[in-house]
Order: structure tokens, then sequence, then C-alpha cells
């Protein structure tokens, strides 16, 4: 099926094959920080992360021409960032790991994992207990497999469908869900002993 012509993203990019490159610095100044976050949960080294999502956006810009909108873009550019950042993994030798540099302020990471908090009242001590939860949330995500990391990432974190997973990581979706749900339990183990310390207290 064609793309529909609302879809300002594959306009964008026809108007990019047709000479304006313009179009194509929108779609860079849209998926920058997201491609930057996704990058961020596969590479440990924060200076390569933004080398890497240029070089994302250089390999996508190249193949721009056989982009025909048969996914999303964002799946298809994910795609292009998983492949470049394991690429880099691969000559540099080192494996897939998660930034901890990445996390930043609570406030200004659009990435930090804020489903486990179950405080309801924001006093400081909630507060604390929130952070403390969170903190333990994103250390188990840390030590995850990179398959399971990135899976969990995309879906939980960037909201991608199942579907759109498989094709970003170019594999079934069975796998997808299977990678999920590994994922979703090694963190629950990790997180379940703490939220019962933290619910067993009176605010």
């Amino acid at each position: 099926m064609p793309p529909a012509p609302q879809d300002s993203d594959f306009l964008l990019v026809q108007r990019t094959v047709a000479g304006d490159q313009r179009a194509y610095g929108l779609l860079v100044l849209k998926y920058q920080r997201r491609i930057q976050r996704l990058i961020g949960r596969m590479v440990r080294d924060v200076d390569l992360v933004e080398d890497i999502a240029q070089e994302t956006f250089i390999r996508a810009y190249r193949a721009l021409h056989q982009f025909r909108g048969d996914a999303q873009f964002y799946t298809w550019l994910y795609r292009i960032a998983v492949n470049t950042a394991r690429r880099s993994l691969l000559d540099l030798k080192r494996n897939p790991t998660v930034s901890e540099n990445f996390q930043g302020s609570d406030e200004e990471d659009e990435t930090y994992w804020r489903k486990a908090d179950p405080i309801s009242e924001e006093t400081p001590e909630s507060l604390l207990a929130a952070k403390e939860i969170a903190g333990v949330v994103n250390a188990a995500l840390d030590d995850l497999p990179s398959d399971l990391r990135l899976a969990i990432t995309l879906r939980e974190i960037e909201g991608l469908s199942y579907e759109e997973i498989a094709s970003t990581m170019d594999c079934p979706i069975g796998t997808v869900r299977s990678r999920i749900f590994r994922a979703r339990e090694a963190v629950s183990a990790k997180v379940k002993p703490l939220l019962e310390k933290q619910m067993g207290k009176r605010w």
C-alpha cells in the first residue's frame, strides 16, 4: 500500500530525493535526539553516540532513494541506527552495553523509566523512594543482554509496536515478544524486593 498523503515524513523524503536539502534537515532535527537515545542504550562510550548518530543519518541519506514508504520512516531509520551501532562496536571489538553517562538528570532524560514509580504523593521521602526505584530499574536494564535491552527500550521507551521492533531488529515477532517478556521478568525480579520494602513504609 502506498503511504497516506498525510505522512509528513514520507513527503519530506520525497522532497529530499527531489533535491530539497532543507527537507532532510527537518527529518534530522525531528529524530536526532531519539536516534541518540537509542544508540546510547547500545554504546557504553558516550563520546561515540554522536558520531554513530551522524553516521546513521549519512547512511540514511545515501539510501533515501530506496525508501518506498512500506514501513514508517522512523522504523526504517531505527534499523539503520541499530545496524550502524552494531557495525561500529564490531569494528571497535566492544560489546554493546548501555551508556552509563547517558542517563543524565531525571527531569531532562526522556529515557528515564517512570513506570516503576508507585508514589502518588510528592513528599521528600516519596521522591527519594521513586528515585531509588528508578535507579534500580535502570541498573537492571544495564545488566540485560544487549538484545533484550534493545527490545524493551524500543517497546517501553520509544513506543514502537512489536511489528516495528521486529523490522528494526530484523527478527521474527515471536522472538521480539520473547525478548521483551524475558527483559520484563528480569527487571521485575530486581525491582520487586525494593517495591515491597517501600510499600511497607508509611509516608
